[in-house]
């Protein structure tokens, strides 16, 4: 199985930063996934970010070619992509929505399905689940890019929201940090382990 990491936005991306401009999500997404593919490897798993560029921000068609690109050589059920986030409830100030949230497609596979509530059931043993209602799937649905024109299962992590400023403290802490790899991890392997 190779596993794919997207961390999501780069440097250029205009806004996604918290009110106070104190955190980036660019950033934050790589803080997440570089610790995240090095220990999915150390575990034995094959895995890689699409991503490594920091500079700019690689455009979502790109991103989406580059996953696909794996599906055509591997086959859509020896691939999975992860698209790694921080959420943000609007546009300047401060929020009160907090919390872990985990997206598929509108249209998805079953596996995909499986694959947000597996993550999704790892952030809540964390007590991420936030302040909001959660849908009995334990996931949301959206038409995101990075989960409707790829070409495997695939997923996208909204990991807090950065402009609460309870959740910023925890993404901004080594020890939220290390949560939040973590919570991917398990998520991940534990889905790998109903393939078997």
């Amino acid at each position: 199985m190779k596993i794919l990491i997207d961390n999501g936005h780069g440097k250029t991306t205009p806004g996604k930063c918290s009110p106070d401009r104190s955190f980036f999500e660019w950033q934050f997404n790589r803080e997440i996934a570089i610790p995240l593919v090095e220990e999915l490897k150390r575990r034995g798993y094959d895995a890689e970010r699409i991503v490594t560029e920091d500079d700019y921000d690689v455009t979502l068609t790109e991103r989406c070619r580059r996953v696909n690109s794996w599906v055509a050589k591997l086959g859509r059920k020896n691939v999975i992509l992860v698209s790694v986030h921080a959420n943000a409830a609007g546009n300047g100030g401060w929020r009160t929505a907090r919390g872990f949230s985990v997206f598929v497609a509108k249209v998805a596979s079953d596996a995909s399905h499986r694959l947000a509530q597996s993550l999704y059931a790892a952030a809540d043993k964390r007590g991420l689940r936030g302040n909001r209602s959660v849908p009995k799937s334990h996931y949301w649905e959206a038409n995101f890019a990075m989960v409707k024109n790829t070409k495997c299962p695939a997923v996208l992590t909204e990991n807090l929201f950065y402009d609460n400023m309870k959740d910023l403290a925890i993404l901004k802490s080594e020890e939220g940090k290390r949560k939040i790899v973590d919570l991917h991890v398990e998520g991940i392997i534990n889905y790998l382990n109903t393939l078997q």
